[in-house]
């Protein structure tokens, strides 16, 4: 199987930390030139050095900037001019509040981290991709788009756009050597996972055996995935071997969502 991505330059957005930096080095590992982005320098040199610790040879630059933002996103697009690969990973949940207690500014910090960041890189480093006649757009969604949690219903709402978004997207590039797809991660032992856990005084098998109890029972994992496990399905769709998937909602949610398609 080809996952070779020598001489293709993929940014990554959100990629100092969890699924994103798990991204960025699996792609690097492959041969491509990695832009690594986040809010902050020292974030993203230190991403930067871990990446580096496990691929030295990594082809690795720094894109600063809160793509959450107009003027972030357009701080990145002023430093990378074009890329082959797009990973649409920054995300969140942004704060947990019954529905009742969720205003009008927790509804649009949510929809401008996940939906709008990933609006506005498209939109920029689309026109060369189609230029080129190729490229990858991922967009990293979640299962929580498919079965809307009870506990952040926002967060859901968003990443079911996102979800909305990659397909509306994949169906204007038509025969046109650019993908489109989705990637739906599960419950994901990540920065949000470790914080919480660090919180309530609890090892990520105690976590896990709480929320595959009472939030999320239908896992058929019945764990955490691994940030490299959602990282190594990005990689893969990112390659030339994954040129016949385009316009699909990828699931990599152990089985979470209760359904077969």
């Amino acid at each position: 199987m080809n996952l070779d991505l020598t001489a293709k330059t993929a940014l990554i957005t959100g990629s100092t930390a969890g699924i994103g930096l798990a991204t960025a080095t699996g792609l690097a590992e492959c041969g491509a030139s990695v832009w690594v982005n986040g809010r902050t320098r020292e974030r993203v040199d230190h991403a930067i050095a871990t990446i580096r610790a496990r691929c030295p040879q990594a082809a690795l630059q720094s894109a600063i900037g809160d793509v959450a933002s107009p003027e972030g996103a357009n701080a990145v697009t002023a430093r990378v001019d074009s890329v082959d690969i797009l990973v649409n990973n920054v995300g969140g949940i942004g704060v947990r509040k019954p529905f009742e207690e969720l205003d009008d500014a927790d509804w649009i910090r949510v929809y401008e981290l996940n939906v709008m960041s990933a609006v506005r890189m498209t939109r920029h480093f689309l026109p060369a991709m189609r230029a080129r006649n190729w490229g990858r757009l991922i967009f990293v969604a979640s299962e929580s788009g498919v079965q809307i949690p009870i506990e952040f219903p926002h967060y859901g709402v968003v990443k079911a756009g996102v979800v909305a978004l990659a397909r509306g997207i994949a169906e204007t590039l038509v025969a046109s050597g650019v993908t489109a797809n989705s990637v739906l991660p599960g419950p994901t032992f990540a920065e949000g996972a470790q914080r919480r856990a660090a919180a309530e005084g609890k090892t990520e098998q105690e976590l896990a055996a709480d929320i595959f109890a009472k939030a999320r029972p239908t896992s058929l994992l019945r764990r955490f995935a691994t940030t490299e496990e959602v990282a190594n399905m990005i990689v893969y769709l990112c390659s030339p071997a994954a040129s016949a998937t385009h316009g699909a909602a990828v699931r990599v949610d152990g089985g979470v969502i209760k359904s077969a398609f």
